[in-house]
């Protein structure tokens, strides 16, 4: 079992390679893959507002 600070730190880093990803979507026009990946993102934002970590000093993509 994860420690809540590992979870923390696991959480925030998956945000971050998804917003890259999400980014970079944007950037080749890749509506589909770039729709597929909100989906995760907005999970861990879910994720991380539950851990009461404020993600939005780190969220690039603001949706």
């Amino acid at each position: 079992m994860l420690s809540n600070g590992e979870m923390i730190e696991r959480s925030i880093n998956d945000f971050q390679k998804v917003q890259r990803r999400m980014l970079l979507a944007k950037k080749e026009k890749a509506v589909e893959t770039y729709a597929d990946l909100k989906e995760d993102y907005v999970a861990l934002k879910v994720i991380l507002t539950s851990l009461d970590v404020n993600y939005k000093i780190f969220d690039k993509i603001n949706e």
